[in-house]
């Protein structure tokens, strides 16, 4: 081994020798420094002075809990000072601290590692305000909804209508109002809004109400109106859904200018089917069509949308101005609940499944056409238990 002299060993050592504190700063005043810097940063890309407030991110809440702290301390203030190029520490951007806020850095760094599990902040991504997680709590809060039954056919007529465009789905608007008998979609759900309270101002003279919402999956919350506002805002996906709007779908008699945009026919099935049969006073066949209903019928049995079989015409009702595509739909979204579940084969032995028959007495189709007529078909769903349309809750 080379022997090496006391100068060769003390320029070896020197080379795994901790690098002198710049300006001889002791560890406090670097860890104030580097504080501050983020604060700095917070200004550069922001334009202000971190705010306090439990609705702003976390991150701007510990900043301005530490600004505040180096604007009170002198000492922090002759250390900073020369760095201070932004006029952070003589400034007041900085709000002052809600009463509901009192939390300090050290409580906002415990926070902050609970929800991610990690000690430098600045790996966090996506930490929830505390009224997100007040407003996310709540609404996850649900139990079970002990009279769905009543709720459920909504649900199934909302999708069927979404489906068909007879309704559409919107994003929310920041606190846009919320009513009685509204759907939204909130947390990959539909939602029901069945009930409103009585209006309430908050301690902070906020308005507000209590709701029962009823969920699809058959749950129930009692939630803050501001809440449910809340969690729809947040959520990308959280939508609301557009109230159906039938308008004057039907002119009464055909005016000067007016022209003739098709007809609705109601069709009642000669098959020998054995469901087909045993129901055959009631089960009717309701389309719309731009052309002459004789002709649309005129291939009847060789159409599995007609059941394979000849078919009789029981009634119809002329249009004008009319987009017949979204009346069609609009009927079978009433009618939805009475579809026929029948497979037909076709000519080549195919099943198909007709989408157009439905378990329907022939008064109850006159009773929609004269709804659809005056616009308030809207209101109305068919029950197929009590045979007669129904005014939606």
């Amino acid at each position: 081994m080379t022997d090496l002299d006391l100068d060769e060993l003390r320029a070896e050592l020197d080379d795994f020798a901790q690098p002198e504190k710049k300006g001889g700063r002791s560890a406090r005043e670097e860890r104030i420094i580097a504080g501050f810097e983020e604060v700095q940063r917070f200004f550069e890309e922001h334009g202000r002075a971190p705010q306090h407030g439990e609705d702003n991110d976390i991150f701007e809440r510990l900043y301005a809990v530490r600004l505040d702290r180096l604007r009170a301390l002198e000492e922090c203030r002759s250390l900073l000072s020369p760095l201070d190029y932004q006029g952070l520490l003589t400034g007041a951007e900085s709000a002052p601290a809600a009463p509901e806020e009192a939390v300090d850095e050290d409580e906002l760094l415990a926070e902050l590692r609970d929800a991610a599990g990690a000690s430098d902040i600045t790996e966090l991504r996506h930490v929830r305000t505390a009224a997100d997680k007040r407003a996310a709590e709540e609404i996850a809060n649900r139990e079970k909804c002990e009279d769905f039954d009543r709720f459920k056919p909504l649900f199934i007529q909302v999708k069927k209508d979404i489906d068909s465009d007879i309704r559409q789905t919107r994003p929310f608007q920041t606190m846009a109002e919320i009513k009685k008998g509204e759907f939204f979609i909130v947390g990959g759900q539909i939602a029901y809004v069945a009930e409103v309270g009585e209006e309430f101002t908050t301690q902070y003279e906020r308005r507000d109400s209590r709701l029962r919402v009823i969920y699809d999956n058959g749950t129930e919350s009692d939630v803050l109106l501001r809440s449910l506002q809340r969690a729809l805002h947040r959520d990308e996906a959280g939508r609301r859904i557009t109230d159906p709007v039938a308008g004057p779908l039907f002119a009464g008699e055909s005016a000067e200018g007016d022209l003739a945009s098709g007809t609705i026919y109601v069709l009642r099935s000669k098959s020998d089917h054995p469901l087909v049969a045993a129901h055959r006073d009631v089960l009717h066949k309701i389309g719309v069509t731009s052309g002459d209903v004789e002709r649309r019928i005129a291939n009847a049995k060789l159409d599995p949308t007609f059941l394979m079989a000849e078919v009789e015409v029981v009634a119809t009702y002329e249009l004008y101005n009319v987009n017949r595509t979204k009346l069609e739909n609009l009927i079978h979204r009433i009618f939805g609940l009475a579809q026929l579940d029948v497979e037909i084969k076709d000519r080549f032995g195919n099943p198909v499944i007709p989408r157009e028959w439905f378990l329907v007495p022939l008064f109850v189709v006159n009773e929609a056409v004269d709804r659809i007529k005056d616009g308030t078909i809207t209101d109305y769903t068919y029950d197929p238990k009590a045979a007669a349309l129904v005014r939606v809750a």
